[in-house]
């Protein structure tokens, strides 16, 4: 399955390189115009004639740390690259640099922690990633300051629906990209697979400029916050309830005639959406619709438990209808219906 050999490998912010050879590969063989621009960001162009343009807009990078120094003993110093709780990272298995190193991300343990100690959560400075390592010297033969370090999850199904991953912001989005490419949809479209989005959204805002589109799609992962002691009226979005429609976040405000076009289409074709009722955090959305003279932006979120850390969850199923809703939106624009030139 594709979604999973992708959320499989590894690329932080800054070090996307080994996600765009894979995404690259998935597309070769297809009628595609494929190239890359100077951040790093990687295009994919489908032409077929005098229609709009439309971008769809993924990020490849992931949340994950970077080796930043040694201790004489052999551990690992690091520091995060995007948002991580540091109160859930204890423990869990990482790998480390292109070799991909084993390692354990270490704390004092719980016996020789002093009473107040146990009261509050481990700071970055208190933590250590383990690979083995007897010494300094033998930890960088391994590996080197300014490797990429990301979790070592297995990504599996847990349920007939539910799949366990990392990195599922953003491969998700990526993973819809491919498939809606290969489908060889009925108006032109740049799939644009961005950069260094955890780390402030630096690649769309380029990405965007290069492109110029009529209109942009970014898909995204978001919370899920379906989950005990969260307040029903407080959700963000729930799983198994379809892609969530942006209204607002920190970065974005949403073109309400675009939001409405979607919302009839996906209850014209029966497919589940649901809205996206926080308006915490930003994806690429925000850079892309201030772009040139503002590009018309439609932002769809994928509902994923427990994300920013090292395991989480997301159901096919709203992998699925936000694929399907694209494609209909895609549909819809070739035959003229989507209101492209209205503004706010």
């Amino acid at each position: 399955m594709l979604i999973k050999e992708l959320t499989q490998v590894p690329g932080i912010a800054g070090r996307e390189g080994q996600v765009r050879k894979f995404i690259k590969e998935q597309l070769s063989s297809e009628p595609l115009d494929l190239s890359l621009d100077s951040m790093g960001n990687m295009y994919a162009r489908h032409t077929v004639g005098e229609t709009p343009l439309v971008m769809l807009a993924s990020h490849m990078d992931e949340v994950g740390f970077m080796v930043m120094g040694f201790d004489p003993s052999g551990l690992l110093k690091f520091a995060p690259v995007g948002g991580i709780d540091l109160r859930v990272v204890v423990g869990k298995k990482v790998h480390v640099g292109e070799e991909k190193a084993l390692g354990i991300v270490g704390a004092k343990p719980i016996h020789l922690q002093k009473p107040r100690e146990r009261n509050k959560p481990f700071s970055r400075q208190e933590l250590f990633i383990d690979i083995g390592a007897s010494s300094e010297e033998e930890a960088k033969r391994k590996v080197k300051i300014g490797d990429q370090i990301t979790f070592a999850t297995k990504t599996e199904f847990i349920s007939e629906r539910v799949m366990k991953g990392k990195a599922f912001d953003d491969r998700a989005g990526c993973t819809a990209i491919i498939e809606i490419l290969k489908s060889k949809p009925p108006v032109n479209l740049c799939g644009a697979f961005t950069v260094q989005e955890e780390v402030g959204l630096r690649g769309a805002g380029v990405a965007a400029h290069n492109v110029k589109p009529n209109l942009a799609i970014v898909l995204e992962g978001t919370t899920a916050s379906d989950v005990p002691e969260t307040p029903e009226h407080r959700y963000s979005t729930s799983m198994g309830h379809g892609p969530a429609i942006t209204l607002m976040d920190r970065s974005f405000l949403a073109n309400q005639n675009l939001n409405q076009r979607v919302i009839e289409l996906a209850e014209k074709q029966g497919i589940k959406y649901q809205m996206r009722r926080t308006n915490i955090g930003g994806t690429d959305a925000g850079r892309i619709h201030l772009v040139e003279e503002g590009i018309p932006t439609i932002g769809l979120s994928l509902p994923c438990r427990y994300i920013h850390s090292p395991v989480s969850l997301l159901n096919i199923d709203d992998l699925k209808n936000m694929i399907d809703l694209v494609k209909a939106i895609l549909k819809d624009i070739a035959e003229g219906g989507f209101p492209l030139g209205k503004t706010y």
